[in-house]
């Protein structure tokens, strides 16, 4: 077995116990990085790189699937403690075209939470894996879209248009991409290696993210659902099952340059362990004399968004396992982080980055073999977050 490298503090050893017992079984590589209270109490990582032989360390660089929506709603939430963005407010004061087809009420809040009613592009939009990398195209898309349920009343999880509807936002009030966004105002001031637009110099340290196991396709989806006597050719089933349908392939866009390029706040933020700790640890304390929230605008944030809603008919027979605030994912059993007060966000394929202000934590976990089914938690969380349950008392 590949040993563990990195460091921990005092009182924080049974962490790499627990991480090293974690990875035991991993094909892939992993890093895992705690700060309490501003400072680092455990940097580490282990494993290698099976897919492309490169090396792997803690400064290696990795594709954070949805943890990337956790950046992007950071970014989002700076913007509102500049009151250049409010949550009550309506998202058209500030996109105007968004106003289109009965969307003039959305809120921003609503947009955040999942409750817009835009959750999957148009079944007839066209737009497909090619056209995720065209920022112009997928907002020209959502701009005029008819909602798929009327909004505010249900939450679906938009696990692709969200962070094309939350970049537009950002790009409108600050005149910058996410992008350019979080190198300015958040990874320059706090000296991150993450990026959403990975730039060409530092593609030699991405390592490729893979996946042995063979997830549902959208047919296998469409007969499942009507089978539950889902009626598969209602728009939202449609609109739904091309999200699926673009899964696998945009899997294998993001471990391109085309993909590491391009601005996909909803999945394709590149970046380490290291980092992400570091920026939430930065949004609930002070981090070298930078702080990016003030606790009012996390204890705004971190506000229960869905608790209680349903999904939009006719998925309305599934049961909900998101649970949302403004942007940040909630705990729940599929990501329970340290319990209540907890927010950030996990992504597919075992990804997992946040921070619990009780206790002055904030963690990251990076890795780059994309297992879990997403019903409980990933089993290489749960070694080690049970220990700092139990360090935390």
């Amino acid at each position: 077995m590949v040993p563990v490298q990195g460091q921990v503090e005092r009182g924080f050893e049974a962490v790499r116990v627990a991480f090293a017992r974690a990875q035991a079984a991993d094909e892939g590589a992993a890093q895992l990085c705690v700060y309490r209270h501003g400072e680092v109490v455990a940097d580490l990582w282990i494993g290698q790189d099976p897919i492309s032989g490169k090396d792997w360390d803690a400064e290696s660089l990795a594709v954070q699937m949805s943890v990337s929506k956790g950046v992007t709603a950071t970014c989002v939430h700076m913007l509102v403690e500049r009151r250049r963005l409010d949550l009550d407010a309506p998202v058209s004061e500030y996109w105007p075209e968004f106003a289109a087809a009965g969307k003039a009420g959305i809120t921003v809040a609503e947009l955040l939470s999942h409750r817009a009613g835009l959750s999957s592009f148009d079944p007839d939009a066209g737009i497909g894996v090619d056209e995720l990398t065209d920022w112009s195209a997928c907002v020209a898309a959502l701009a005029p879209m008819t909602p798929l349920w009327q909004p505010g009343t249900a939450v679906y999880y938009h696990s692709l248009t969200w962070g094309y509807l939350a970049g537009e936002l950002i790009r409108r009030v600050s005149g910058k991409s996410v992008g350019e966004f979080l190198a300015a105002e958040v990874c320059d001031p706090l000296g991150l290696s993450l990026w959403i637009g990975l730039p060409e110099s530092e593609e030699y340290r991405v390592v490729p993210q893979f996946h042995r196991d063979r997830w549902p396709g959208a047919a296998e989806v469409k007969a499942a659902l009507g089978g539950m006597g889902i009626d598969v050719e209602a728009r939202l089933v449609r609109a739904t099952l091309g999200t699926v349908a673009t899964r696998d392939t945009g899997i294998e866009l993001l471990n391109t340059r085309v993909g590491h390029a391009a601005e996909v706040p909803a999945g394709n933020a590149i970046g380490n362990a290291r980092s992400l700790a570091r920026m939430y640890a930065a949004t609930i304390g002070e981090v070298d004399g930078v702080r990016l929230l003030s606790p009012e605008t996390v204890d705004r944030a971190r506000q229960p968004q869905t608790d209680g809603l349903s999904h939009p008919a006719p998925l309305n027979v599934l049961p909900v396992t998101h649970r949302f605030a403004h942007g940040y994912e909630l705990t729940r059993p599929v990501s329970p982080m340290l319990g209540e007060g907890s927010f950030g966000h996990l992504g597919t394929g075992g990804r997992l980055a946040f921070a619990h202000p009780e206790s002055g934590i904030a963690v990251a976990y990076s890795c780059t073999n994309m297992t879990g089914d997403g019903v409980g938690p990933d089993p290489r969380w749960q070694p080690w977050l049970a220990v700092l349950t139990h360090i935390l008392g």
